[in-house]
């Protein structure tokens, strides 16, 4: 062993180092192993794995007793810059492995539920062995690298760190249960990582963590604000239905957790009296917070205004369009580990952080456990995924104490049962318990529109006769399947009528959503042709809606937007079938069982058992694991998963096309996006910056994108980041991005 080696083998280890004013102020690497135990004993310890918690936080930095990491935390950091004659290790030195590697050899084929644990806690949970390309590391290829292990153990290992007694192997829900039960095991393990090295690097920054108000003080918040509602609003049937609702909520409330559902139509006060049930659940079962999962950002941002004024910074808002001017310092510190009393989330990133590998998606993990979970729209859940989605939303409620509220106008078929010959049987969610007693009843109370439906639901009518018909009328919103179908029918209609698509950047999206709002409220005038971006939690009320032929659950949508307050007698609602077909896919999926549904059915297309029959035939027509994550995660004999393949394969969102900033400019003044290009250009992204920007962005098929590159309208302001050019027009104040020519249709790229 050379001189620097022995000196470094007897002197304490270190885990960080950092400078304050003159002095370096040192970490011990024991003294964090210890905390780091404690913390994720304490994170584990509420779904009955504390044991688990505590070795993955004493070994899973054992690498770093290595001579080769000591003197890499030495020389790089600057704390003895004497070391630097050292010869050292290119870049970082792995640390990670050494503590897979013992778990593995000490415990066997059990300890490798640490293994994955200790190897992943800085890249992320490993596959077990490499099958696909663009997955890192293998797990058994690490494993297999025993020298690594061997250095560490050359150092000043504590001796008692080694040992410790294997905890009972029992994981929650058994073999299907496995994979989720490591990911919640790694959540606690990065979690308290996390926790204890911010609590010694930025001691300022950790104490601005928790310190939140009570589930009871947040009640009384919320009563005071429902009194205050509920005194000010008028005397209407709607208003007295929607009183009874949240009623009913509060009285079931008391019931043994699980899963419930909330059937009420569109206008019915669903959010509130949802939450109302959240918080009273909640207080009764000494569950510890409430998070609000939402199928769309609009929606998302809409309802955490509604808890946030009633909540205050109790409230924390997660999801990729989240803009940074309303976040605070420490609801940024609590989206990192929803560490709140009250999380309004999407569905993508709820689900997907419970198929992640990363850490900083899985970190948030734990603090589900014992946690009421309102799945807002529920009949949104992807198909693609809906049989690992079931899966988890089970175990979830059965062995972490999750209490699952699905809450929606149309509730989709999830219980359990058999399906077409030679498909596998759903499973799904059983014994779920209907707030609303009798739903046929409310949904009859509430009936606020007739539904007329074309003398043929084949047949397609041309753009000009539907365009002539929406013209007669004096206030209409026209919902459309696509962003082409949108600009066709604008453009046959009268100047002054509102178009609405995804070619609109959010803030443009915003701006023009807020402006009909008020032009409704005040009696005034106003045609809006729309894709079905307005269809789920834009609340807007028109006498008369027009909706192209879609999934009954979008033409129930669509008639959520018609006489919503009940101030007609009856909305009319007219479904027409479009000169195109929708794309194919699951939207054209959906019409067709809509056509098969509705072609034999009598009395309103909305009556609930249309629903419940539509949603049978959907779900029978798809694949509902369609990328295999069943596969992936359930384990050999090896304890073998895939996770990193599973969670690369499970995204909610297949974003095709290219993303690129527009110059949306809402008024003469507003120079907005230029100063915030100007810094990019000059700066590079920052997670404030590119935060900003996402109101700006706009997502173009990859043929439109190449022919706006070839005409030289968009620039790469950074690499991988494109912008319209400065001085271009391509982007329209009433249309969005305007481009001369279409894309080619979906069906006539087939062969």
């Amino acid at each position: 062993m050379a001189d620097g080696d022995r000196d470094l083998s007897v002197r304490k280890a270190i885990a960080h180092v950092r400078l304050e004013g003159d002095d370096w102020q040192v970490h011990g690497l024991q003294d964090h192993l210890s905390a780091v135990a404690r913390l994720a004993q304490n994170h584990a310890a509420v779904f009955g794995s504390a044991d688990w918690g505590a070795v993955a936080g004493r070994w899973h930095d054992l690498g770093k007793y290595s001579v080769e990491f000591q003197q890499y935390i030495r020389n790089a950091s600057g704390y003895e810059p004497e070391q630097a004659h050292v010869e050292t290790t290119s870049g970082r030195v792995d640390h990670s492995t050494a503590g897979a590697v013992h778990a593995d050899q000490r415990w066997g084929i059990h300890g490798r539920v640490l293994a994955y644990l200790i190897a992943g806690h800085h890249a992320g949970l490993p596959d077990w062995e490499k099958l696909e390309s663009g997955t890192g590391g293998s797990l058994k290829e690490r494993l297999a690298n025993k020298a690594l292990l061997k250095k560490a153990l050359a150092g000043d290992v504590p001796k008692n760190l080694l040992g410790a007694e294997q905890p009972a192997f029992n994981p929650p829900g058994g073999k299907a249960g496995f994979a989720l039960w490591v990911r919640m095991l790694f959540s606690c393990l990065v979690d308290a990582d996390f926790l204890d090295t911010e609590a010694f690097m930025d001691g300022d920054r950790a104490g601005a963590r928790g310190g939140y108000p009570s589930l009871e003080a947040l009640r009384e918040c919320f009563d005071t604000q429902m009194a205050a509602l509920t005194a000010g609003a008028p005397d209407t049937q709607v208003n007295r239905l929607r009183a009874e609702i949240l009623h009913l909520c509060r009285e079931k409330a008391s019931h043994r957790p699980g899963l419930f559902s909330l059937t009420v139509p569109t206008g019915g006060g669903k959010t509130l009296s949802g939450m109302a049930f959240a918080l009273d659940h909640a207080i009764v079962h000494g569950k510890r917070r409430v998070i609000h999962v939402i199928p769309y950002t609009s929606i998302t941002e809409q309802t955490a205004k509604v808890f946030r004024d009633i909540f205050g910074e109790a409230v924390i808002e997660h999801h990729s369009n989240l803009d940074p001017d309303r976040e605070t310092a420490r609801s940024r510190l609590a989206a990192e580990n929803w560490d709140a009393p009250i999380v309004v989330t999407t569905s993508v990133q709820f689900f997907e952080s419970l198929f992640a590998a990363r850490a900083s998606r899985c970190r948030k993990l734990h603090n589900i456990v014992d946690s009421v979970v309102i799945l807002d729209e529920a009949q949104l859940l992807p198909p693609e995924f809906l049989q690992p989605i079931l899966d988890a939303l089970n175990l979830l409620v059965a062995h972490y104490g999750v209490t699952v509220l699905l809450s929606t106008a149309t509730q989709p078929m999830l219980e359990s049962r058999g399906r077409r010959p030679g498909e596998k049987p759903l499973r799904g969610l059983d014994d779920v318990k209907e707030i609303i007693p009798d739903p046929n009843a409310l949904y009859a109370a509430l009936e606020r529109v007739r539904v007329h439906l074309p003398e043929s639901l084949i047949q397609p009518r041309n753009w000009d006769d539907l365009a002539g018909e929406i013209a007669a009328h004096a206030s209409v919103l026209a919902i459309v399947n696509t962003r082409r179908q949108a600009r066709e029918l604008h453009w046959r209609l009268h100047e002054g009528t509102v178009h609405l698509s995804a070619l609109m950047c959010g803030r443009h999206r915003s701006a023009v959503i807020n402006e009909v709002k008020r032009k409704l409220a005040a009696g005034e005038q106003v045609r809006v042709v729309s894709t079905q971006l307005v269809e789920a939690g834009v609340d807007l009320d028109f006498p008369v809606v027009y909706r192209a032929l879609a999934g009954l659950d979008s033409i129930a949508q669509a008639a959520g937007r018609c006489n919503r307050e009940g101030r007609l007698e009856r909305g009319e609602v007219f479904i027409f079938v479009p000169p195109e077909a929708p794309p194919p896919g699951l939207m054209r999926r959906a019409a067709h069982k809509m056509v098969s549904v509705l072609a034999d059915a009598d009395g309103s297309p909305l009556a609930r058992e249309n629903f419940q029959q539509f949603f049978r035939m959907f779900y029978d027509d798809c694949d509902l694991d369609k990328h295999g994550i069943e596969r992936l995660l359930t384990p050999s004999g090896e304890l073998a998963c895939q996770f990193r393949s599973a969670a690369r394969h499970f995204r909610l969102i297949d974003q095709q096309g290219e993303s690129l900033l527009v110059r949306y400019y809402a008024g003469e003044d507003d120079d907005e996006i230029d100063i915030l290009l100007g810094r990019l250009r000059q700066d590079g992204p920052s997670r404030w910056l590119m935060r900003k920007l996402q109101g700006y962005s706009v997502n173009v098929s990859e043929w439109h994108f190449k022919q706006l590159q070839q005409d030289s309208q968009i620039e790469e302001v950074r690499p991988g980041i494109w912008a319209q050019m400065a001085g271009t027009t391509i982007y329209d104040l009433v249309l969005g991005l305007a481009f001369d020519s279409e894309a080619p249709k979906a069906e006539d790229l087939l062969v």
